[in-house]
């Protein structure tokens, strides 16, 4: 029988390690900040187009490379971090599995520009496909400039699994936003289709975090440091009364580098029990140092997850840092059962007594007293004159009061009579139950139906607001005063890409500038308290959830409000509210299924509820 196992090419084989490495341009972003920093660059310029898909260049002022490393940089397990396997647990650099750029090579046009300090020329490459179409010598600034170009061209089914450019570009930010922030001392620059997102300056870490989130973020922030000989805590978490319903401003930062970690985010959430309403999350920037005996980085090849030789150690210390900074700077109620009672006085008065003070214990304002054979109270004026005095005069008009007061009608309380007698009038009968708060249970013809009332809600709400959307005619309610809110700069982006449609939709602007939005009017059906989460939920959707190529974005500003606004579970609602609901919801063109697809009501007939029975 012939051989059958047979050795990969090397293309081929760049191309499937590039599927570990390079999942969507948001990853090459990754890999080559982090090469740019560990060239000891201190300015570096991140320039995108179409989401990464077309372009993605990063320009450094590092070290450069010479000649040989210049083209040994792309051959596979090429890297100057480790030389033995024992180097692998004592990394302080971001790479150094050498895979990076041999993959981004395999998949895309790549073009390398690079020079140090003390040559007078540099080099430039190019390579298609793992292949080097030339090589040559080049006049560039000293550092590294690489360009990533028409990424997965010569892959095209991976190229199609790449989202929206709305979605990619908010992977592009996340990336540029972890490397950003654990390095405060290095300047960052972002250009995304020619205009600049990001401008990042050296700063400390504080500056850093409001420079990438806006500066309203600077109120909102409580400072956490610890230091024990197991680790180091730096860094700040948010108020509580700022916690938001997506999870987007967690960040832990492992000597410098970004992970994940449910375990730790749990600590977190413990610190904060009791401080946070249901289904929001604290915010953190976090900055852990540990020895890097102590952890293995080498798990994934995103390296993104970390694993920790003691991690209930780290934990309990985690958790109790970020409780001790809430209760230090009064955000969290403390309880001090080892307080030092001496403390609560000045030394200097520690001994001597309490001050004097003089009283009539016998003094009683409530005790009678005997005076000229009456009884009169403590407090009643001697002087008060005579009261017989007050009512010279009156003893002529009493009988004409008497009579007067004889003569005085009252108003009796009107009584509301129906227009209909009691005998005719037909009682309303109840057609519905809520059951447990969550489900609507009505008759049909056939047996009975339960209806999901969010989901429904949901179906009734998505249905009008696309309408309002499309025709164009949504009723708004005018406010008082303005409704002023502060979003980053990100957020607002994204907020002018939905203005159009949220004015459609109801919504009036008064005015978007900088990091604030003024908001005049609302649709009717939106309360103005609920307004900053309705719009923090639907830019976490835009961000987050990926709309099928046949939806517009009116589709998805009409299902985010819809689940904003929708009755929710465990609301109690009144026979008027349940049966308004159930005849709204039939009268939608698809009331079988939420906006999400997912099912709204069941239906049991009498034959099946008899079956239970038997």
């Amino acid at each position: 029988m012939a051989d059958i196992i047979q050795l990969l090419p090397d293309h081929v084989a760049n191309q499937i390690a590039a599927g570990e490495v390079v999942q969507r341009p948001a990853s090459v972003v990754k890999e080559l900040l982090e090469n740019a920093i560990d060239a000891s660059a201190t300015i570096i310029k991140l320039i995108i187009k179409d989401a990464g898909k077309t372009l993605v260049q990063v320009i450094d002022d590092g070290k450069g490379m010479s000649v040989t490393d210049a083209r040994l940089s792309f051959e596979r397990h090429a890297t100057s971090k480790i030389r033995t396997a024992d180097d692998l647990f004592q990394l302080n650099t971001k790479g150094f599995r050498g895979e990076a750029l041999a993959s981004i090579a395999a998949i895309a046009h790549v073009e390398l520009k690079t020079k140090q300090e003390n040559e007078d020329v540099g080099t430039r490459i190019e390579i298609e496909g793992s292949t080097v179409n030339s090589q040559e010598v080049v006049v560039t600034p000293k550092g590294t400039s690489i360009s990533v170009k028409n990424l997965f061209y010569n892959i095209p089914a991976r190229r199609n699994f790449l989202k929206s450019n709305t979605v990619e570009s908010r992977h592009i930010i996340d990336e540029f936003h972890r490397v950003a922030l654990a390095h405060p001392n290095i300047s960052f620059v972002m250009f995304h289709n020619g205009s600049e997102s990001f401008n990042l300056p050296e700063s400390n870490y504080r500056q850093r975090i409001v420079n990438i989130f806006g500066t309203k973020t600077n109120e909102k922030l409580v400072p956490v440091d610890e230091d024990t000989e197991v680790l180091k805590i730096s860094g700040f978490v948010g108020k509580p009364e700022f916690a938001k319903k997506t999870r987007g401003e967690q960040f832990f930062f492992v000597n410098d580098r970004f992970i994940k970690s449910a375990y730790l985010n749990h600590a977190i959430g413990s610190a904060f029990e009791g401080l946070l309403k249901d289904g929001t999350h604290a915010s953190y920037f976090l900055n852990l140092t540990v020895n890097p005996q102590t952890i293995d980085i080498n798990i994934h090849p995103t390296k993104t997850e970390i694993k920790f030789n003691d991690e209930h150690t780290l934990y309990a210390i985690l958790r109790s840092s970020v409780k001790h900074s809430l209760g230090q700077f009064n955000i969290a109620p403390v309880l001090d059962f080892e307080r030092d009672a001496n403390l609560d006085t000045p030394y200097s008065y520690q001994q001597k007594g309490s001050p004097s003070i003089e009283v009539d214990r016998s003094f009683n304002p409530f005790q009678e007293k005997q005076i000229s054979g009456k009884q009169t109270t403590a407090f009643k004026k001697q002087t008060a004159g005579n009261w017989d005095s007050l009512y010279v005069g009156l003893e002529s008009k009493g009988t004409q009061t008497q009579q007067d007061f004889k003569e005085v009608s009252f108003e009796s309380d009107t009584k509301n009579e129906s227009i209909f007698d009691n005998d005719n009038q037909v009682e309303q009968k109840q057609s519905t139950y809520q059951f447990r708060n969550k489900y609507i249970v009505s008759t049909i013809k056939s047996g009975m139906l339960l209806i999901d009332q969010h989901r429904a809600h949901q179906r009734v709400l998505y249905e009008d607001f696309l309408k309002n959307m499309t025709i164009k005619e949504a009723m708004s309610q005018q406010l008082l005063f303005p409704l002023q809110l502060h979003f980053s700069p990100q957020e607002i982006e994204i907020i002018n890409q939905l203005k159009t449609d949220l004015e459609h939709s109801g919504f009036i602007f008064q005015t978007i500038k900088g990091e604030l939005v003024e908001i005049s009017g609302v649709p009717v059906s939106v309360p103005e308290s609920e307004v900053s989460i309705i719009l923090e939920q639907l830019i976490s959707d835009v961000e987050n959830e990926v709309p099928d190529s046949n939806f517009s974005a009116t589709d998805l500003l009409a299902k985010s409000l819809a689940k904003s606004l929708a009755i929710k579970t465990g609301q109690s609602l009144t026979i008027m509210e349940q049966e308004h609901l159930v005849n709204s919801l039939f009268a939608c063109k698809e009331p079988n299924v939420s906006p999400t697809n997912r099912t709204t009501f069941v239906t049991m007939t009498v034959d099946e509820l008899d079956k239970k029975f038997v």
